[in-house]
C-alpha cells in the first residue's frame, strides 16, 4: 500500500524526522490561507502516487498569494488526473540534495540502505547511468541496525562530521525505525535536504507499507482514493490481487511467472493486455469473482491461462464454467488450464461449449485474433 507524501511526512515527523512546516488542502482558498500561515515562498504539491512530480509540472514555487491561489486552482482542476488534495508547505532554503532509501533486499532476504550523495529529480537517471555512486549497505534484520552501518551510511551521503553529520545520522536511525515499525517494503527520502545553516531536513518522503501487514497498522487502511480504478479498489478488497491496463485482452491467469510469460507472448503476437489479475494460490476457487471483475474492462476477449498442482485445474475449470452461467459474458473466452486433474477439467470445458487448449502459445495466438476481430 503506497502512501501519500502529507502521510510519509507525519510518519517520519512522529519519528523525529525534521520536516518542512505544512498544511493539507482541497481548495485554492485553503491552499492561500495554509500559504500566509507557513510564509512565502511556498511550494504547492500534488498529492498523488505516482512518481517525477516535479518533472511532471505537479509541483511548483509559489512567490505570492495570487500564484498560490492560481496554482492551487490549475492542479486541482487537472482533468488528465485525479488531484483532491495538495500540500501546501515551507520553501526550504537547501544548499544540498542528498539521497536516502531502504527497502528489502530479496537476494540476501535483507534489509538495504541506499544512500547518495547526489539527490533530487535526477536519481533514476544517475542510477541507470553511475550505479557505484549509489551506496549499499545490508542489515540483517534479526541484528538490527548497527551503529557503525549507520556512520557508514552517513559518510556515503557525504555528511560525515559535525552537528550535521550527528543530525544526519539520527535521520538514519529514525528512518529505518520508521521502516520496522510499519512493516514497510519501502521507505524514501528524495531530496533530504542539507540547509543554509546545517540543518537536515527530508524535502519529500515515499513510504509503501506490505498489505499483508495492512491488520497491525489500524492508522493505514484501504479506500478508493489509493487506486486508480474502481476495479482495482473492489478486486483490493476482496483480496485479489489486480492491475489495470488500458489493452483488450483480460487476464486469468495462476502465478506471477506464468503470467509474464503470457504478456511477453502477448504482446509478441501484436495483442494488449486490459489487465492482470491473480487466478491461482487462494483465489482458485473465486471464479465468479474474479470474471466478474476482467468482465468490467472493456476486454474483446478473456483469456485464462493457469498451471496448478494445488490449485487443481478440475476446480478451476467448475468455477470458470459456473462464472459462465451466472454471468453470460458478452466477449469469447479462451482457456488453457493444466495442471492436476486436468482431463476431468477438459470434460468440464467441453460440456459447457468452451474448446480447452494445451498450449499456451496457441491459446495466445487464438486470443489475440479473436481481439483483432479476426477468425479464432
Amino acid at each position: 500500500m503506497k502512501l501519500f507524501e502529507y502521510q510519509a511526512k507525519e510518519a517520519f515527523a512522529a519519528a523525529g524526522i525534521p520536516v518542512p512546516a505544512s498544511r493539507l488542502v482541497t481548495d485554492p482558498a485553503q491552499a492561500r490561507a495554509a500559504a500566509a500561515e507557513i510564509g512565502l515562498p511556498c511550494v504547492i504539491k500534488a498529492q498523488v502516487l505516482t512518481g517525477g512530480r516535479g518533472k511532471a509540472g505537479l509541483i511548483k514555487l509559489a512567490k505570492s498569494p495570487d500564484e498560490v491561489t492560481d496554482i492551487a486552482a490549475r492542479l486541482l482542476g487537472d482533468k488528465s488526473r485525479v488531484i483532491t488534495r495538495l500540500l501546501v508547505e515551507q520553501a526550504v532554503d537547501f544548499v544540498r540534495e542528498v539521497y536516502l532509501s531502504i527497502t528489502v533486499d530479496p537476494p540476501s532476504g535483507k534489509v538495504v540502505i541506499m544512500a547518495c550523495a547526489e539527490g533530487g529529480v535526477d536519481i533514476e537517471q544517475l542510477a541507470a547511468t553511475a550505479p557505484e555512486k549509489i551506496s549499499r549497505t545490508l542489515v540483517d534484520i534479526d541484528q538490527g541496525l548497527q551503529a557503525f552501518q549507520i556512520k557508514n551510511v552517513v559518510f556515503a551521503l557525504g555528511l560525515a562530521g559535525g552537528e550535521t553529520g550527528k543530525q544526519a545520522a539520527a535521520v538514519v536511525r529514525n528512518l529505518y525505525g520508521v521502516f520496522r515499525k510499519l512493516d514497510a517494503e519501502l521507505t524514501e527520502i528524495n531530496p533530504l535536504f542539507v540547509t543554509t545553516d546545517g540543518q537536515v531536513v527530508a524535502g519529500d518522503g515515499k513510504l509503501s507499507i506490505d498489505d499483508n501487514s495492512l491488520s497491525r497498522q489500524p492508522g493505514y487502511e484501504l479506500s478508493r482514493e489509493y487506486f486508480d480504478s474502481d476495479t482495482e479498489f473492489e478486486a483490493a478488497k476482496d483480496g485479489i490481487p489486480y492491475l489495470q491496463f488500458d489493452g483488450d485482452i483480460s487476464l486469468m491467469c495462476a502465478g506471477a511467472g506464468l503470467t509474464t510469460t503470457v504478456f511477453d507472448l502477448i504482446n509478441y503476437e501484436g495483442g494488449s493486455v486490459a489487465n492482470y489479475l491473480e487466478f491461482g494460490g487462494p483465489n482458485y476457487r473465486r471464479a465468479k469473482e474474479a470474471m466478474e471483475l476482467c468482465l468490467k474492462n472493456d476486454c474483446k476477449v478473456l483469456l485464462i491461462v493457469t498451471f496448478g498442482t494445488i490449485a487443481r485445474a478440475d476446480v478451476m475449470a467448475e468455477g470458470v464454467v459456473a462464472a459462465m452461467q451466472a454471468l453470460k459474458p458478452r466477449v469469447p473466452i479462451v482457456t488453457c488450464i493444466r495442471g492436476t486433474n486436468e482431463e476431468e477439467a477438459t470434460a468440464t470445458l467441453r460440456a459447457a461449449g468452451l474448446t480447452p487448449l494445451f498450449d499456451t502459445e496457441e491459446a495466445v495466438r487464438k486470443a489475440v485474433a479473436l481481439a483483432a476481430g479476426g477468425k479464432s
